[in-house]
């Protein structure tokens, strides 16, 4: 997407493969009178109804839980996108974006948490669930905490933006995170759908459960390590 012309740019890397969906939804959505906040809500309507699904338990519910994820997903490219093509944007509609992103992703954890502690009788997977939850739900206090902080200090959030800019993944761990992050973020709903497509979504949960911790972690350590001394 170019924000200065306002139109719309062919993605030319394979991931993330959602932003592909979403150049051929955005000239579909951008036809029609929806405003981005709309479509974000429209976002958050299809996570939250595929995290639902995945409280049955059953496989075939699952990969409707997936397909909606991938929806979700799909949708929360094209407000952005819509966004700066009808020259929308706002702060409240990139606040309610983190919202939408924030509330799906938690219950999303601890729907597939209850839907597989259903499905097995084994609670230890709900607990894995609501881990997972915690550890999203972290993050998210964690960029809410430091962005009041970059109002504060207009500064500092260009400051930051330029240090994560100047690094670069150079050994194999950070390679690794940074893989993790361009994966979990942006094509999660992809891995959610193949794994429930083999009736195998509950590796989520343990490797979030641990995963989740260690991101918030890193998080709070960037934002952290980028504060003026």
């Amino acid at each position: 997407m170019s924000e200065t012309s306002g139109t719309l740019v062919r993605p030319t890397q394979l991931f993330p493969l959602t932003r592909h969906l979403s150049y051929c939804l955005t000239p579909l959505l951008a036809r029609t009178a929806l405003t981005p906040n709309q479509i974000t809500a429209m976002s958050m309507a299809a996570g939250l109804g595929g995290a639902w699904c995945f409280t049955k338990g059953l496989w075939w519910w699952s990969v409707a839980g997936g397909l909606l994820l991938v929806l979700c997903y799909t949708l929360d490219n094209c407000d952005g996108e819509i966004a700066r093509l009808k020259k929308m944007s706002s702060e409240w509609g990139a606040h309610f974006d983190d919202l939408v992103d924030w509330a799906v992703d938690s219950a999303f954890f601890a729907a597939l948490g209850y839907g597989t502690w259903a499905a097995t009788g084994n609670v230890i997977w709900f607990w894995l669930g609501l881990a997972a939850t915690f550890g999203a739900t972290a993050d998210y206090v964690v960029d809410l905490v430091f962005h009041a902080r970059a109002r504060r200090d207009p500064e500092r959030e260009t400051r930051e933006e330029e240090t994560a800019a100047e690094r670069r993944p150079e050994t194999w761990i950070d390679w690794l995170i940074y893989t993790f992050h361009k994966l979990s973020r942006a094509d999660f709903c992809i891995i959610v759908l193949a794994l429930a497509l083999f009736d195998i979504a509950w590796l989520l949960l343990p490797a979030a459960a641990v995963g989740a911790q260690v991101y918030w972690l890193i998080d709070l350590y960037k934002h952290m390590r980028g504060r003026p001394p």
